[in-house]
């Protein structure tokens, strides 16, 4: 890092939020260290429920898998009794990494280090020497007399598994899954996740040189997603002519960006869409084959739960993508592709020849990348201004077309509550 981009980075003395309120971002909540170590505490390991995973990945008891809650390590089981676990991946030894493995099936786990042993809901179970060594028919050594392997464990994690999805949270008085949505916003994850259960299909992932809430804004924003992507407008899949909304919970956290899809054609809606390419052809045009399997006409739906979950459905692909941070200036996206037990072969197919529009080479995800890392590099060096976010006004609100900011507001709304900067 050049020395001017390094003291533009020193931490700041004071944090204000510029006098507009939610129209206005501070380029500093995007670059500055010790906001990203506030959110760590603030919002990830706050009072939040967060995404860790979905149910058809742990089946069988013994199953686990590795992810993570912000920057923390996680591990989540599937207990011997059946029942889901998790837990911070971390010994209470020394703090070494427990769990290595991405995921797999096991009885427990054991530390590398010393072999401090804990079953899959992060009890201690075994101390190595505990009682020491016996030298000369003498006990010497080892943990003190007063010593409890039940006050030493892996952290435990609230946990509460709704229609297949698995949710954590490291505040154990979190009210329950549906209370954090809220009625509206669990309409629409009851939508999708309907009490079938799920099958899943496959996993990708993305690291990006940005910061973390570039990509939340990204999903809220229904104004860049009929300008920037050349597939999703050329081909109607989201565009700003089309039947459409932006919809959030009272609090502004969470939101859902819905459309229909509409014709390949010009019409006086596209009129500024420079990216239309309406003489366009698909080599394969069974790409955009679908089936209706929703109770309403709805083509697209994107979901933002609060603070780093995007639930898609894309026509008939379907997928988690799970935001993890990696410091102010990165961060991971990983994607969970699934469908339904029950699909037959021609669904299955139509899930995943659409899901080529998504993942780190989509045919529509692939823009959104570029634009974040662009996005990311000029503010970068310009943390004292702050983004215009005026468009459709200055307050939040749901609204019947996408030429608006409102649900990027309704985030920042929320999000100056829990940081303290409201």
């Amino acid at each position: 890092m050049s020395e001017q981009l390094a003291a533009i980075e020193r931490p700041r003395t004071e944090y204000r939020w510029p006098a507009e309120g939610i129209s206005r971002i501070p380029y500093w909540v995007y670059t500055d260290e010790r906001v990203y170590q506030l959110e760590q505490e603030k919002i990830f390991r706050g009072s939040t429920w967060n995404y860790v995973g979905l149910e058809a990945e742990l089946p069988n008891p013994g199953d686990f898998k590795t992810t993570y809650i912000g920057d923390t390590g996680i591990v989540v089981t599937r207990a011997l009794d059946g029942t889901l676990r998790a837990s911070v991946n971390k010994c209470a030894h020394r703090g070494a990494v427990v769990c290595r493995a991405h995921r797999g099936n096991s009885k427990d786990f054991t530390c590398i280090y010393h072999q401090w042993r804990y079953d899959l809901g992060g009890k201690l179970l075994a101390v190595p020497f505990r009682r020491g060594v016996a030298e000369d028919g003498v006990r010497v050594g080892g943990m003190p007399e007063d010593f409890r392997l039940d006050a030493h464990r892996m952290e435990p994690l609230k946990i509460e598994a709704v229609n297949g999805v698995i949710f954590a949270s490291f505040d154990q008085s979190m009210p329950p899954f549906r209370e954090y949505l809220g009625d509206l916003m669990m309409y629409y994850f009851d939508r999708v996740f309907d009490g079938r259960p799920l099958r899943l299909l496959g996993h990708m992932s993305q690291r990006i040189a940005g910061n973390w809430k570039l990509m939340v804004e990204n999903i809220k924003d229904p104004y860049h997603a009929s300008l920037l992507h050349v597939f999703l407008v050329t081909f109607g899949l989201f565009r700003a002519d089309q039947k459409s909304k932006v919809e959030m919970d009272e609090t502004g956290r969470h939101a859902v960006l819905v459309s229909r899809k509409g014709e390949q054609k010009v019409t006086e809606g596209t009129a500024e869409i420079s990216q239309l390419k309406a003489d366009y052809t698909l080599y394969d045009p069974s790409l955009l084959n679908r089936r209706k399997e929703f109770k309403d006409e709805n083509t697209v739906v994107m979901q933002t739960l609060f603070p780093g979950l995007i639930i898609q459905q894309q026509t008939n692909t379907l997928a988690m993508r799970q935001i993890v941070t990696r410091g102010p200036h990165q961060f991971d996206l990983v994607w969970d592709f699934f469908g339904y037990a029950d699909d037959d072969e021609e669904m299955t197919g139509f899930r995943l020849k659409q899901a080529n529009l998504m993942g780190p080479a989509g045919l529509v995800s692939i823009d959104d990348v570029e634009a974040l890392e662009v996005c990311h590099k000029g503010l970068r060096e310009h943390p004292d201004e702050a983004a215009f976010v005026e468009l459709g006004g200055r307050d939040c609100r749901n609204e019947n077309h996408m030429v608006t900011e409102s649900a990027i507001r309704g985030f920042y709304k929320y999000y100056r509550e829990v940081m303290g900067w409201a």
